[in-house]
């Protein structure tokens, strides 16, 4: 083996690891924060044998590290990088896999969703005071760490919120525009808000990214509990 083909196989190591809906999930979850194998095992809905297995072919391929912490180990993810690659299988995929692109159109009824706000655009807008943010994944991930000021929508009660919402905002536009994000590029629960939020004619968009894209770029982020 020459030494282009041995660089190929170890380019190619990483493109298996990708290469199971499982282990995105893994690494969808590891973005929000370091967790144990149970705790995965728990988010994913896969066995703890399963998961561990898993987690042994994405540290193989150095997207993830573990630590030892007593009888444990901890997860993280090796490095920002892999939240790169993570956005660019899902635009790759919905530009160039017609399946693709159609579950997501589903996800908005068949119509074009608005286009994204930036995270520069939004931490300007924050600063201003002219929007308001709310964060839509589930309340542990929140409490780990969320944008100073967003309010947390749990996903379970994210209908009964939103209509709290509509009362509070109503036709005067007090809430002024509503932007919600989620976990990142595999997360359907901001695309879920918004589009409820617009059909009730309310101003709303999601934030390109997650969290974790926000927080890898040094912005501040806050932690603990909603309301705490």
């Amino acid at each position: 083996m020459n030494a282009k083909q041995a660089l190929l196989a170890e380019y190619a190591l990483i493109a298996r690891a990708l290469a199971a809906p499982a282990r995105l999930m893994l690494l969808e979850q590891l973005a929000q924060g370091e967790r144990g194998v149970e705790a995965l095992a728990a988010k994913t809905g896969l066995s703890v044998a399963n998961c561990s297995q898993h987690l042994q072919q994405l540290r193989r391929a150095g997207l993830v590290t573990g630590e030892r912490r007593g009888k444990a180990v901890v997860y993280r993810l090796t490095d920002s990088g892999t939240l790169q690659i993570l956005e660019l299988i899902r635009d790759v995929a919905e530009r160039n896999l017609a399946t693709a692109e159609q579950i997501r159109r589903q996800l908005w009824d068949g119509e074009t969703p608005p286009e994204p706000i930036g995270r520069d655009e939004l931490e300007a807008r924050l600063a201003e005071g002219t929007v308001t943010i709310l964060d839509v994944r589930p309340e542990d991930e929140f409490a780990a760490g969320h944008i100073p000021g967003a309010r947390h929508v749990s996903p379970a009660r994210l209908e009964e919120m939103l209509a709290e919402l509509e009362g509070k905002g109503g036709t005067g536009g007090a809430l002024g525009e509503i932007v919600a994000y989620c976990r990142g590029p595999y997360c359907i629960y901001s695309d879920q808000a918004v589009r409820m939020l617009r059909a009730r004619g309310l101003n709303s968009r999601q934030m390109r990214g997650g969290l974790p894209d926000w927080r890898a770029e040094g912005r501040a982020v806050e932690t603990g509990p909603a309301g705490g």
